[in-house]
């Protein structure tokens, strides 16, 4: 890999930096509001011992992200990139989570948009694996023009494996978007 998986990305709206170990408090903060994780295959989430889990592969994964709200500082979610493959010359975005009070206001949109942009400068496709249960989740995929091509076992760090939609995008489809 010749880039940078955890660059700090920022735009007028919202920031994303590499995630530290000790933000575990602020980001268990946000991910414990059950809500969040209805429509995830992993519904679980919120409680302590299973976000500890997930904290943990974020960690190990190299590639996770905090997002935070520009105007505040206050913390929103978490991304990251992931399972780059320099045979495909192809990476992944998810694990993505956002505070509810946040859903419906551009969040998503400006981070992915960020992300993308960034990632497209290394990579000719992006994927994203997207819980087959994941309605919400799925719908804003779409409006950033992936599409679906497959379905996936998917099993993440320390949990078992859950059924996923996998989307993708490509750098000339999003070029010419």
């Amino acid at each position: 890999m010749h880039f940078n998986i955890q660059p700090v990305l920022t735009n007028g709206f919202v920031t994303i930096q590499p995630l530290q170990a000790n933000e575990f408090d602020t980001l268990y903060a946000v991910a414990s509001d059950p809500k969040i994780w209805e429509q995830h295959p992993n519904g679980d989430r919120y409680k302590r011992d299973v976000f500890s889990t997930f904290f943990d592969g974020a960690m190990q994964s190299g590639g996770a992200f905090k997002v935070t709200y520009n105007a505040t500082k206050q913390t929103l979610g978490s991304t990251r990139f992931y399972d780059y493959s320099e045979t495909d010359n192809s990476i992944f975005i998810g694990y993505t989570f956002y505070a509810v009070d946040c859903w419906g206001k551009g969040v998503n949109m400006a981070v992915k948009t960020m992300m993308l942009n960034y990632i497209f400068h290394y990579v000719d496709k992006v994927g994203f694996h997207i819980g087959a249960g994941n309605v919400r989740s799925q719908i804003a995929i779409g409006r950033l023009g992936a599409q679906k091509v497959g379905e996936q076992e998917v099993t993440y760090f320390g949990e078992a494996p859950k059924l996923n939609f996998v989307y993708e995008i490509n750098i000339n489809d999003w070029t010419a978007k």
